[in-house]
């Protein structure tokens, strides 16, 4: 009968402390840390310096497309970037998918 009473009370120690109750948090606070380090921070580097090799991009550059495309810019607008990929053959594709300079415009 005494241990039925136990089991509907709190526990001879007390109920639980505030020092449990974030210690339970601790391993939370670690895999965020990790996420943040390893993925997150790489990410926002690496975006602000695509962002920043498509504000120097100039006419004349030799870039390489996401899509694998090689061409020279020809001609620049907001948005869009005209390249041209044999003598004559110019296509346009947006900004954003120029991957890398292969060669600045000398």
């Amino acid at each position: 009968m005494i241990d039925v009473a136990y089991a509907m009370g709190t526990p001879p120690g007390g109920g639980a402390s505030g020092v449990g109750a974030f210690s339970s948090f601790i391993p939370l606070i670690f895999m965020f840390a990790i996420f943040y380090f390893l993925l997150i921070r790489p990410q926002q580097k690496k975006a602000k310096e695509h962002k920043a090799l498509l504000e120097s991009l100039q006419k004349g550059d030799q870039i390489v497309t996401a899509g694998g495309i090689h061409g020279k810019v020809t001609a620049i607008d907001d948005g869009v970037v005209v390249i041209e990929v044999a003598t004559g053959v110019n296509i346009r594709i947006n900004k954003g998918f120029i991957s890398t300079v292969a060669k600045k415009k000398d």
